[in-house]
């Protein structure tokens, strides 16, 4: 009985000291953010595999909602030689896979064909806009499609950085020397690098990438290698400096990085999407449309 008295009278004087701290956090409007980066895997399926994810941004120690567009559209323009004037419009009209999921396909109910042929990305004069309503607003994004040549070679290194279980993989694949290039490694686990071909352009190269982690024995995993313009490049540096303290690139960013999706809601002029006039009426995300390239590697 002695022993229970004492038990109860300890918890109650740490029960007594504790205090309540109130810690004022942020707040924010929310945001739309539009996970479109399309990646064409294999360019010989009928049609592009377009999948746009949609969420909006949350207060901290929140989860991150997904949500509901009134309408989202892809316009496939073919524009004149120059580029100067649009000769040909096509539309995708996108669908939710389930009422309320964010993930947007082009819509099978249609009686005619919504999804985007692989055959249009042969032309390089072809530009894709995409167009989203939501909340009464409409954003705007266009993006032209991005090849890239495939990773050569992935195999395991021996080296170790900083960290005594890192782990190193050894990335090799070859520039392509007739113009300028910009390169997404997508190194599984949600993290990423970004290069570009200023000191190695039309040569081979190779760069080691380190793991901050032990990675098991046998376990498996996927390097991807995403073709680039310098906007998307852009993009994912900021993202990926933004995370650095591992939060991974598609969590809610601490800062708010500028995609190129823009708010046109009451402009008259759609040649000019930049928000020179309303500098914070962007959402999160970008648009891209973007040929990958995978290789895998079992860990030794």
């Amino acid at each position: 009985m002695k022993k229970k008295l004492l038990f109860s009278i300890l918890c109650f004087g740490l029960m007594a000291c504790e205090d309540i701290i109130d810690i004022e956090l942020p707040t924010q409007e929310p945001r739309l953010v539009v996970n479109g980066v399309i990646r064409v895997n294999d360019l010989s399926q009928e049609f592009i595999p377009i999948e746009i994810k949609v969420s909006e941004t949350n207060n901290f120690f929140e989860a991150t909602p997904v949500t509901s567009l009134e309408s989202i559209v892809i316009l496939t323009e073919t524009l004149s030689e120059d580029g100067t004037r649009v000769v040909e419009t096509s539309f995708s009209n996108l669908t939710d896979v389930d009422r309320g999921s964010g993930t947007y396909v082009p819509d099978p109910s249609f009686s005619t064909e919504q999804r985007i042929p692989t055959s249009v990305l042969e032309n390089d004069n072809v530009r894709f806009v995409l167009i989203i309503t939501y909340n009464e607003r409409r954003y705007y994004a266009s993006t032209k499609y991005v090849p890239v040549n495939p990773i050569e070679e992935i195999r395991q290194g021996t080296q170790q950085l900083f960290n005594e279980e890192s782990t190193e993989v050894i990335v090799s694949f070859t520039d392509d020397g007739e113009q300028d290039n910009f390169y997404v490694f997508d190194f599984d686990f949600g993290e990423f690098l970004v290069t570009e071909d200023a000191f190695y352009q039309g040569k081979s190269f190779e760069f080691s990438y380190f793991y901050n982690k032990e990675l098991q024995s046998g376990q498996e995993i996927a390097v991807s290698i995403l073709g680039a313009d310098r906007g998307f490049y852009n993009y994912m540096n900021v993202l990926i400096e933004q995370t650095e303290n591992n939060l991974g690139v598609f969590e809610t960013p601490v800062a708010t990085a500028r995609g190129n999706i823009f708010d046109i809601t009451g402009l008259n002029n759609i040649d000019i999407v930049d928000n020179v006039e309303r500098p914070q009426a962007f959402p999160l995300g970008y648009f891209a449309i973007v040929q990958s390239f995978t290789k895998t590697i079992t860990i030794d």
